[in-house]
């Protein structure tokens, strides 16, 4: 008798790249009840997906370019979104100044008008028109700005999404490996043949029934080490995204949507309490996904199109922090990296065990991505699978009356002794999930030794420990934004600890 073990049952489906796209569709496939293997060769929302602008929008300007099914469902999206995760998800308004000399008011006007509608609006209020000589909004822009429009769209936390989804796959029963690349996948018996290898350099053969490549800049890096080209001509269309981080440049909650004289689109958003988000660019982009940082040619533009509109002088000295990232744009030979599209494609072999690549998307319509995906792979792979997320609740998001300011109430009563901006942080984090971090600690030093910043023993263990955090950068810049605010000595004890 044989002691060779058998070999191991396929997965239904193995899900190339730890991004909202990849994640988004484990979690559906999951849920489907299929078995599924996610693999991401570094942290989950490692590259674009923790590099937004961290806006869940229909995306205003894509009127422009007639991308209307994308902005309906996008716009569609938002009220999905606000209804899944109240903790990491909330409205914010968008105050548009009129700048003479670029789109005519009644553009801006119409277009606001159609934004408004098309996308089945519930729980958002419509656009107002403001007098910027008198309205608060008006008073850090310069004089010449006289009127505006401020309509509604809304914020999230694009790396803490990316992680919820990958904790709500896993708790419906898929397998999520961080640190671990597809190094080279082929058909061979009906299945999809699969070598991987870990951060240790371990390698190990899997086998799937089907196989997804959503590994964003890298996709036709996947396809590749499939052999295999798209079949149709798909390819990915780099395009790089810059960001600044300043020290707060306003008083008020409201965001600023600035009209660039080169047609592009340049937001300011109120951004972690104590500063202002600005950002984006868009440039071509032909170098390493993996290594990118804003230029200074980017930051200039930037500071640029903030002297355009606001009073006070800007320069990208200022800056607090810079981020930059890929978007893996479906390729549709436009010359203009401003009018490729942000719609998502899909390539779909199905000579054989069927691979699906995707090329695009944006965050805010990842849900309905991953849908479509799980549709086409049901349609080849002779299983059909009911929709099921558009009702879910993420992870932690199941907060009474979706009340987010009565569950930072109620959580406050419960952990007095916790300091407010540290439990308003957690409860975005967390939401009704917060319980689990805290569990039963009845003082600051229930939680461990504190690394500054609110940032405690207790949280970073919960955060190795659910939700596969390695690195002191995967709980400072992407779980939470606490290298914001910690000191570089903080910062390093905490990395000593977190990875000694």
């Amino acid at each position: 008798m044989s002691d060779t073990p058998a070999p191991a049952a396929p997965y239904d489906l193995l899900v190339v790249g730890g991004g909202v796209n990849g994640c988004g569709i484990a979690r559906d496939a999951a849920g489907r009840g299929l078995k599924v293997l996610l693999v991401e060769q570094a942290d989950l929302a490692n590259a674009t997906s923790s590099s937004s602008s961290k806006l869940i929008h229909g995306g205003l300007r894509y009127l422009e370019y007639y991308e209307f099914r994308l902005v309906r469902e996008a716009l569609g999206e938002r009220e999905v979104l606000l209804n899944s995760a109240p903790h990491i998800v909330w409205p914010l308004r968008f105050v548009l100044p009129h700048h003479d000399g670029l789109r005519p008011a009644w553009v801006l006007r119409v277009g606001l008008f159609m934004y408004d509608h098309i996308g089945g609006r519930k729980r958002l209020p419509t656009t107002e028109t403001l007098d910027l000589r008198r309205d608060a909004a008006g008073e850090p822009l310069v004089d010449r700005l006289t009127k505006g429009f401020e309509y509604s769209d809304c914020w999230v936390d694009d790396a803490r999404l990316v992680a919820l989804l990958a904790v709500d796959a896993a708790e419906r029963g898929a397998t999520i490996r961080t640190r671990t690349r597809l190094s080279n996948a082929r058909r061979e018996g009906g299945l999809w043949s699969a070598e991987i290898v870990s951060g240790e350099g371990t390698p190990e053969t899997v086998t799937a029934r089907a196989l997804v490549n959503a590994a964003g800049p890298w996709v036709d890096k996947v396809l590749a080490s499939t052999g295999r080209n798209a079949p149709s001509g798909h390819h990915a269309r780099l395009v790089k995204g810059s960001h600044l981080v300043f020290p707060k440049l306003y008083d008020g909650p409201q965001c600023y949507t600035l009209q660039s004289a080169d047609g592009r689109v340049v937001f300011t958003i109120p951004y972690e309490t104590d500063f202002t988000l600005v950002g984006t660019t868009d440039e071509p982009f032909d170098g390493d996904p993996a290594h990118i940082e804003a230029s200074d040619a980017e930051a200039q533009y930037l500071c640029g199109v903030l002297g355009d509109y606001f009073t006070k002088p800007v320069t990208p000295a200022m800056a607090k922090w810079s981020y930059a990232g890929v978007r893996p744009l479906a390729d549709s030979g436009e010359e203009n990296a401003s009018a490729v599209t942000r719609d998502y494609v899909f390539d779909i072999d199905t000579d054989g065990p069927p691979l699906l690549s995707v090329f695009g998307g944006k965050i805010t319509t990842f849900r309905r991505l991953a849908e479509h995906a799980l549709r086409d792979l049901g349609k080849a792979m002779g299983e059909p699978h009911q929709p099921w997320t558009q009702s879910a609740i993420l992870p932690g998001g199941d907060l009474p009356g979706a009340d987010f300011e009565a569950f930072v109430t109620s959580a406050a009563r419960r952990w007095p002794w916790l300091a407010a901006p540290t439990l308003t942080r957690m409860a975005h984090a967390y939401g009704s999930r917060l319980e689990r971090v805290l569990g039963e600690a009845t003082s600051p030093a229930d939680l461990g030794r504190d690394f500054g910043a609110g940032l405690t023993e207790r949280e970073a263990t919960y955060l190795r420990d659910h939700e596969w955090a390695v690195t002191a950068q995967d709980v400072l810049w992407r779980r939470s934004k606490l290298g914001l605010h910690m000191t570089a000595a903080e910062a390093a004890a905490f990395t000593t600890l977190f990875e000694g």
